[in-house]
């Protein structure tokens, strides 16, 4: 674990306490780039109304607010994938039962990887980032990450989207207007890093985007995938569930019909949150 994976802000050690003293299964919710955990607000509601204790930890350095995060975009930068998944297997560490895990995008990647150390009791990764050994590239997945990885200087930056790049890799099978209004909620910038990991994943055999698939700790998992998703579409998510379909353990495959990579935020955001909890529901 790195030094900085300890260090975890006031308000994810008050989560942490809240979880332990309410004596619930506690849940732990993983946002992806261009988000912040405020991203599930509603679905920790959810998962609170149905008896679980609910954790939406950042990733390290998060700001508290959109509004803070687009006034200091550059808190962003140089976030890689083991940094981040050693600050939440740190939260994990501090929880006293085994979380139910579920991450969004690069968070289901995360996900997966905090899994693939039997860190979750069960797990639920939605339109999750590829891993090593996760071989389809479609031409929307890289249409998506071209703002970031177009230039080669943005591994080491925090990157926004504009509205338009938002449109395209989030929120293209929602309105105009609903767009817009997400994009306004919702989206900060993000750092390049991990883009760049994942996209050299299956070049890199140290890469740090790389999933203990087999382990048979790793426990019951949902792999989510929004059936309209240009940053995540069906051929990536497909992939990851035959690698992960190899384990010992449950292992289940769900599209959502009509939806993009937007569908944890968007308008039909209960019907993943339900689908999730349903799933979750039967485990712990």
């Amino acid at each position: 674990m790195s030094e900085a994976a300890h260090q975890l802000p006031p308000s994810t050690e008050e989560q942490i306490a809240a979880a332990n003293a309410s004596g619930r299964a506690p849940v732990v919710f993983i946002h992806g780039l261009w988000l912040l955990p405020s991203s599930w607000n509603r679905w920790a509601e959810v998962f609170e109304a149905a008896g679980y204790a609910p954790l939406t930890p950042g990733w390290p350095d998060d700001p508290e607010t959109v509004e803070e995060a687009k006034a200091h975009p550059e808190v962003f930068a140089d976030k890689t994938i083991g940094q981040v998944a050693d600050h939440y297997a740190d939260v994990i560490g501090k929880l006293d039962r085994k979380p139910a895990v579920i991450g969004h995008s690069f968070g289901g990647l995360l996900t997966q990887i905090l899994a693939g150390h039997g860190l979750a009791a069960a797990s639920v990764a939605i339109d999750a980032a590829p891993f090593r050994g996760v071989l389809p590239l479609p031409i929307s997945a890289l249409r998506s990450a071209a703002p970031v990885l177009g230039n080669p200087a943005n591994r080491h930056r925090a990157v926004p989207l504009t509205f338009d790049q938002f449109r395209f890799a989030f929120a293209n099978a929602v309105t105009e207007d609903e767009a817009r209004e997400l994009y306004e909620t919702y989206a900060v910038a993000a750092p390049g890093a991990p883009l760049f990991q994942a996209a050299a994943a299956n070049l890199n055999p140290w890469t740090e985007a790389k999933v203990d698939s087999t382990n048979p700790e790793r426990g019951p998992m949902l792999i989510v995938s929004g059936e309209r998703d240009h940053t995540v579409p069906r051929a990536i998510s497909e992939a990851t569930f035959d690698r992960q379909k190899r384990n010992e353990g449950v292992t289940e495959f769900v599209e959502i019909p009509n939806r993009g990579h937007a569908l944890t935020i968007d308008s039909g955001w209960r019907e993943v949150a339900d689908t999730a909890l349903t799933f979750v529901k039967r485990f712990v």
